[in-house]
């Protein structure tokens, strides 16, 4: 069966408190001392973080966090993601280097990814990153990988079928809003796995159902589809 990714967007964006880490939460710790325990950008740890897993297991998610809690403390950071065509180079005002799928970057993007992760560390200045996969299976040039793998390293893991249903429950509970078993059965076995996007479903589920006077039904959510 199909699954369907859902192209919805965070309405308050991601946060550390809204990731539901399940056997994530170690990294989820590690990266919550790393964002709360310095009083500037420049006092994070400049130990580099990697995070790696199948998609769905919540890397981007934990960076733009990250990212929005950097923001929040007045920093301002460096971002590159396989879309960025043309990598700026290096600012000294970047509190910290994020770097997302980096097992996709092309040459171009391994050479800045390579300048940034020297530039930042020469400063003392925090670098995290996330890939598909560990640093040791990752084509990359060597000189990048070797670093990338030399911090910290987190195995992130997509949560079960039964976690992903038990917060569900939960959101939905917490809602006020009935969720049936066969309801529930439709949206985890046709829609994605990242529970973020699944939590942004529910919330669009609950609007359309107050919306159209409708209790959450499987013929609701292919209606909202529809006409979406």
């Amino acid at each position: 069966m199909k699954q369907l990714a859902l192209d919805i967007g965070l309405a308050t964006g991601p946060t550390l408190g809204g990731f539901l880490a399940g056997p994530n939460e170690p990294a989820l710790r590690h990266l919550e001392l790393w964002l709360g325990g310095a009083q500037a950008p420049t006092l994070h740890s400049p130990v580099p973080t990697y995070l790696w897993g199948e998609g769905g297991s919540g890397k981007t998610h934990l960076l733009e966090a990250v990212r929005a809690g950097l923001r929040d403390q007045g920093a301002s950071v460096g971002w590159l993601q396989p879309g960025l065509a043309d990598p700026p180079p290096f600012d000294e005002a970047w509190g910290a280097v994020l770097m997302d799928d980096v097992h996709l970057y092309t040459a171009v993007q391994q050479h800045a990814a390579f300048t940034w992760f020297v530039s930042a560390q020469s400063l003392q200045r925090g670098v995290i990153a996330a890939g598909l996969e560990p640093p040791a299976a990752l084509k990359l040039r060597e000189d990048l990988r070797t670093r990338l793998g030399w911090g910290h390293v987190f195995h992130l893991q997509v949560l079960s079928e039964a976690e992903r249903r038990a917060v569900l429950r939960q959101a939905a509970d917490e809602r006020g809003v009935m969720l049936s078993d066969e309801v529930l059965d439709y949206v985890l076995h046709r829609f994605s796995r990242d529970l973020g996007s699944l939590l942004e479903l529910l919330a669009k589920l609950d609007g359309y159902a107050l919306q159209t006077q409708r209790a959450i039904t499987i013929p609701l959510i292919r209606s909202m589809l529809e006409n979406e």
